[in-house]
């Protein structure tokens, strides 16, 4: 039976680290099937033995933090922080090309059903940029960046189309990125995985109060990508926190 990693939980709540290719919950579109085995509610409800009520949303293809709630009225307060902008969410990314070395991306977004584009923003960090002997077109070498990024707002897909709006698509995505530089990145690293990371989610605990920081694991993928940055996670995130960090 498939189990979620628990990173955090008490009477009031529960964050997991959410694999890439797991969904939320069934979608709405009753049209699309997914099967139980990758729907984190149901594998999660299944695994601790109780409904959950989930409190924010990650894309298919993402991995990393992920929370729900254990009740109705805990959900609702997460909620207000959300619209507040309390909750802060930092993912980590490699896109195409280099990228400027901070900046915010200020641009409306519209979602399928809706007519009239919304205000979307997006602030990032560039870690690292490299440029590799990787032939790809016509070029004959091949430039990359390892940012961390922030949003603002929570948009469908908003960080993969503000990046992609930008010309420095995310590696990995094929909906909004460049097939031929996920293709190179799976010949030359062996995946042909999203690479965005939920890797922390902050916030203030519903009941107690307490400013709370959670943090995903750095599986063997990611190594492999730092390594190919000369990145090391570790002396940078940690530091930026107030509050209690809750680390795997």
């Amino acid at each position: 039976m498939v189990k979620l990693r628990i990173l955090y939980q008490d009477e009031d709540l529960v964050a997991v680290d959410k694999p890439a290719g797991f969904q939320v919950h069934p979608p709405e579109n009753s049209m699309h099937s997914i099967s139980a085995a990758t729907n984190c509610l149901a594998i999660l409800s299944r695994q601790l033995g109780q409904y959950l009520y989930p409190v924010h949303r990650l894309d298919r293809a993402t991995s990393g933090v992920l929370i729900f709630a254990l009740r109705s009225e805990i959900a609702a307060k997460f909620q207000e922080q959300i619209q507040q902008g309390v909750l802060k969410k930092t993912y980590y990314a490699v896109v195409r090309g280099w990228t400027a070395n901070e900046g915010v991306i200020d641009h409306a977004l519209k979602a399928e059903d809706e007519p009239t584009p919304k205000p979307a923003i997006t602030h990032y960090q560039t870690l690292r940029n490299i440029e590799l002997d990787w032939a790809v077109g016509r070029y004959q070498t091949s430039r990359y960046s390892l940012v961390e990024v922030v949003p603002e707002t929570g948009r469908f897909h908003q960080i993969r189309r503000h990046f992609a709006h930008l010309s420095h698509p995310l590696i990995g995505d094929s909906v909004h990125g460049d097939g031929r530089h996920n293709r190179v990145f799976r010949e030359k690293v062996g995946t042909d995985s999203l690479l965005l990371k939920a890797y922390s989610l902050s916030f203030t605990h519903p009941v107690t109060g307490e400013s709370l920081s959670v943090v995903s694991r750095w599986g063997g993928l990611w190594h492999r990508v730092f390594d190919l940055f000369g990145f090391c996670p570790y002396q940078s995130l940690n530091s930026k926190r107030s509050g209690r960090t809750i680390a795997p």
